[in-house]
Parts: C-alpha cells; structure tokens; sequence
C-alpha cells in the first residue's frame, strides 16, 4: 500500500518509557517489541518526506484530582507524569526538527489537542497509525481520526499490547469500523 508523502503523515502512539521500557510504571512486553518495527516506519516515513507526528501521553499530577468519573489514576496508578524520564519517548526515537509532538492527557490524540488543526493545516488525509497500546490510545485515537474524516490505517505489526488478544481486538474493531489493517511489509511512502 503505497501512500501519498504529501496528504499522509505517521502517527507513532505514545512510544514512551512509562510502557515500553522495563522500569516503567505501566510496561508491557508487547509494548517493548515493536520498538523496532515502529522505528523502521519512522525512517521509512522520513527518507520519503512523509510528516512524522509523536503523541505522548503526559499527566499532570493534579489533572485527576477534581474528577467526577474518569479518573486514569485510579484505574492504572500514576503513570506518565509531566517532567517524567517515564513521559519521554524511548531512545531508538528520537524527534527530529520536522517532526510534529502533540502531548495528550487521554487516550485519544484528538481529544483538546491541536492535532486535528495541525493535519489540516498541512493538507493530510491519510493517517498511517502504530505505536502502543493497542487497545487504548491507539484504537482511540485511530476511532477519533475515523470520525473525523482521516483514513486511518494501522500498522498491525508495529502495533504494542498487554495481550495478543487485545491486539486482534483492536484490530478487528478498526478494521470493521472506521479504518484499514495492514502489515509492516506493504506500507510505502512516495
């Protein structure tokens, strides 16, 4: 599946310490392994010009404190915090000048963020989606970019989880709902 450099930019999920690395508070294996993969689309995106976006999923230690219902400290512990070695991508991605950072406080990368102003902007159409998890911030924010008429399109293999279980949930769901599954192999940029 070959995609357009100028209607399409890469979407990497919340590749941070806090779930990829070891010693992070909400670390999954599965997280940790597609590392790799999701740094093989970075540079595949970047050789061809394609815009590369980061979400980093950031919390202020207060921003729960006056919740009625959702509240991701209680159900997941403290994680991410603002300042954090946890908030930081992993080392194998590091950001370059013209990459674009959008630091999110949910699951959705859309949700009171400048995302969806800064894909129009630049004419993007197309969302090529991987980074972790699957199930959560990816599905989210592969949903909200559906509904908002993007065309996303996830990378099955370059996409982190707790479960394999979750993973083929996830993507599943996506696929029947609002967007494309494809492999690792067949994502071309030109």
């Amino acid at each position: 599946m070959e995609f357009d450099t100028d209607s399409t930019a890469l979407v990497a999920v919340d590749m941070q310490n806090g779930f990829c690395h070891p010693d992070g508070s909400l670390y999954a294996p599965g997280s940790e392994e597609v590392v790799a993969p999701v740094a093989r689309l970075v540079d595949r995106a970047r050789e061809a010009g394609t815009q590369v976006v980061f979400t980093r999923d950031v919390h202020p230690p207060e921003q729960f404190e006056d919740a009625h219902y959702y509240d991701e400290f209680e159900r997941w512990g403290e994680h991410v915090l603002e300042g954090s070695q946890e908030a930081e991508l992993v080392e194998e991605l590091s950001v370059h000048e013209d990459d674009h950072v959008v630091e999110k406080h949910t699951y959705d990368a859309f949700h009171e963020t400048e995302l969806d102003g800064w894909l129009t902007a630049r004419g993007i159409d197309d969302l090529v989606i991987c980074g972790t998890l699957a199930n959560v911030c990816v599905l989210h924010t592969a949903g909200s970019a559906g509904l908002r008429d993007y065309r996303p399109v996830l990378v099955e293999d370059a996409v982190g989880c707790i479960e394999p279980g979750h993973r083929e949930y996830a993507l599943d769901h996506a696929d029947f709902l609002f967007g494309e599954v494809v492999g690792l192999d067949e994502v071309s940029f030109a």
